[in-house]
């Protein structure tokens, strides 16, 4: 992998030619690294309900939980990919399983909120370290018809994680506790790393001669464009979920930081923050405009974006992402709300938008042999946005699990198809020599939507939920002030507030009026993913149609990271 630089680097240096065999076993290590990564990023949605009755989380802090994972990944995806480039891979691999073990080890331990949002925090950390040195070996350790198989596993095992993921959370949850689902990770670690260091070869690029000893190697990082994408995006996240506690303009209440206080009945801090992001992306782009003009590497290659179908089918991938993960948020917190579902009976509700996916991928290449790439893309988000409507349409507080499922697995069909060849039409006219940045962009593209996505979805969800208790209460002999603290704590607990209601049998009334109130707001939710996703067509539809694919797209070399 490479990024901007002054001097190209050489090509790369690997250890000793591993037998077919041993390469084979080192894949095996590999794609089980990159399922560790992918499993604790979906299964976390099955989980959060029991999650915030354990921690007593408020529904803000169960939208940080979910999304600063996928923040943090995607600020740093970048930049430590071309740490391994340089560093070695197999290193940073160990590095970041470690990591992602002792994160584990620490959001299973988590006595608060905060904890764990620090703890998932730092999974992203060994995330972001993992994931493009996975994908950059795979290059450096096959070629020819066996890169392309390792390839087909790599992506197999993508698709097949992200399925199962919840059904393992459902299972782990139901059975053990919610702490268990990330306990496990550290006898995976333990056999990953000793895996990695039998079997995985250590690859990097040569250096160039600016990159020499620790100091040259750190300068060939562009470290202040990763840290104003955090800081940039991690504004906007802040913000998307701290509107419904703090107030969108004016402050609803007091909000403090060490010794100042954000005193009510003032500017809210919302906008501040939301300012903040913007400022801070302003200032991302600046700064990587100036280091391409002096030759120094840049975190994000700009001159990428004046290709159309890069442009075009990145802010596609975003949207898509936005819309997945937003109503992966939201569905578990309806069903426990509404139904008191256990997280293993969630995970089968959820499961067949998995099961879609997983199927169409391979049979999305034959449409893409026959119609071409762009209208498989197309085809997929139509299929998104119709699933999605239709569960808007046909939610109502007695739909369970089962009613959700036919348009679940029809928007796994849809996901499937899109997913399978949008990496491919996105990279489709980038330069071969700039395609690692370009896919690495890709895939922070994805996890920013990811971010965005639950950060927008649960505060339509929780605003929605807030209101529509407020309206159904209007009615009731309920003093105001009861009337007002019902529904406050219906919003903060995310919905989970129902079940105290159904467990009395004098507030059966109370509990009625909640579970209306979470599919009211659930399908806000849903109808808000449908507008996004619509979006992702309309980008989908400025992608330049090409003729039906005859190969395979081709892996990238040795400077590709894209998931």
């Amino acid at each position: 992998m490479s990024l901007t630089t002054s001097v190209p680097p050489r090509p790369a240096r690997t250890a000793a030619p591993a037998s077919g065999r041993r390469r084979w076993l080192g894949m095996v290590v590999i794609s089980l690294g990159v399922a560790l990564i992918v499993v604790d990023a979906t299964i976390v949605g099955v989980l959060l309900p029991q999650i915030i009755a354990g921690l007593g989380l408020t529904t803000s802090d169960a939208e940080w939980v979910t999304s600063v994972y996928s923040l943090v990944f995607a600020a740093l995806l970048i930049p430590f990919g071309r740490a391994g480039d340089l560093f070695g891979r197999r290193r940073l691999f160990v590095l970041g399983v470690a990591l992602f073990v002792l994160a584990s080890m620490a959001a299973a331990a988590a006595g608060s909120g905060s904890a764990l949002i620090g703890a998932r925090a730092l999974q992203g950390v060994g995330a972001a370290m993992i994931l493009p040195a996975t994908l950059s070996t795979v290059n450096a350790m096959f070629t020819g018809r066996e890169r392309a198989a390792a390839f087909g596993v790599y992506g197999s095992m993508i698709a097949g994680m992200a399925g199962l993921g919840p059904l393992i959370g459902g299972a782990v949850g139901s059975s053990a506790g919610w702490r268990w689902a990330f306990g496990v990770n550290l006898p995976i670690g333990i056999a990953l790393i000793a895996g990695a260091l039998l079997l995985m070869p250590e690859t990097r690029v040569a250096r160039t001669r600016a990159a020499t000893g620790v100091r040259g190697v750190l300068r060939e990082i562009d470290w202040p464009g990763g840290l104003l994408s955090a800081l940039g995006f991690g504004a906007l996240v802040c913000g998307l979920i701290e509107g419904q506690a703090y107030g969108w303009w004016t402050a609803t209440r007091p909000f403090h930081m060490g010794p100042f206080a954000w005193p009510p009945s003032a500017l809210s801090p919302v906008p501040v923050v939301l300012g903040l992001g913007v400022v801070l992306l302003a200032a991302l782009v600046v700064v990587e405009r100036a280091r391409a003009a002096a030759g120094r590497p840049v975190m994000l290659d700009l001159t990428l974006f004046r290709i159309p179908s890069f442009r075009h089918g990145n802010l596609a991938s975003a949207l898509i992402n936005v819309g997945e993960l937003g109503l992966v948020f939201v569905l578990p917190l309806f069903l426990l709300g509404v139904h008191g579902t256990d997280p293993l009976q969630i995970s089968v509700a959820i499961l067949p938008m998995a099961v879609g996916a997983f199927l169409c991928g391979g049979y999305a290449g034959k449409l893409a042999r026959r119609h071409g790439p762009v209208r498989v893309v197309q085809f997929g988000m139509v299929l998104e946005v119709a699933a999605v409507i239709a569960l808007a349409l046909t939610l109502s507080a007695t739909t369970t699990g089962f009613g959700l499922a036919p348009w679940m697995l029809l928007y796994g069909i849809g996901l499937g198809l899109t997913a399978a060849q949008l990496t491919n039409v996105t990279l489709t006219d980038v330069p071969h020599e700039r395609a690692g940045q370009a896919s690495g962009t890709q895939s922070t593209a994805r996890q920013i939507g990811a971010a965005l996505g639950i950060a927008l979805i649960g505060t339509v969800f929780a605003t929605g939920l807030g209101h529509a208790m407020t309206e159904r209460l209007q009615g009731t002999d309920l003093p105001p002030e009861q009337r007002a603290a019902i529904a406050h704590e219906l919003r903060q607990s995310a919905g989970t507030y129902a079940r105290e209601l159904h467990a009395d049998a004098d507030r059966a009334p109370l509990a009625r009026a909640a579970d209306e109130s979470l599919a009211e707001a659930t399908r806000s939710a849903a109808l808000a993913t449908a507008a996004i996703l619509a979006l992702g067509l309309a980008m989908s539809l400025r992608l330049r149609p090409g003729p039906p694919a005859t190969t395979s797209p081709r892996p990238n070399g040795d400077r590709g990271r894209g998931e």
